[in-house]
């Protein structure tokens, strides 16, 4: 494959990886820290620099995406995954912890291509 995804990787599954062509999935999600991260830079010589861009916000919150993502599961025709999440969402409300949940959900049951 030789090829570097960079962005979310809902798409990059279910748009580029063959369903046949995995074995082990490694998942190391985000943590829900409320936290920006950024990619610090250093000059050519090695020494610290100040220039650094944002790599991504490890935020989420319950909003059409969130609600997206939690319909994807509920269509998805895993009624346990659903079931469970559902049952959560119950529990929780509509709120940041439910979003982070529906997403890390979706993921984890993506529908290969």
């Amino acid at each position: 494959m030789n090829k570097l995804f960079y962005g979310d990787n809902l798409g990059v599954l279910r748009d580029h990886i063959a369903s046949d062509s995995v074995d082990l999935i490694y998942l190391d999600p985000p943590f829900n820290s409320n936290a920006n991260y950024n990619i610090l830079f250093k000059s050519k010589t090695g020494d610290g620099s100040d220039a650094q861009i944002e790599a991504f916000e490890d935020t989420w919150h319950w909003n059409e995406h969130a609600e997206q993502a939690f319909d994807e599961v509920a269509r998805s025709g895993n009624t346990k995954a659903f079931d469970l999440l559902n049952a959560m969402r119950g529990f929780l409300g509509d709120n940041d912890m439910m979003a982070y949940l529906a997403m890390m959900a979706v993921r984890l049951i993506v529908d290969w291509r």
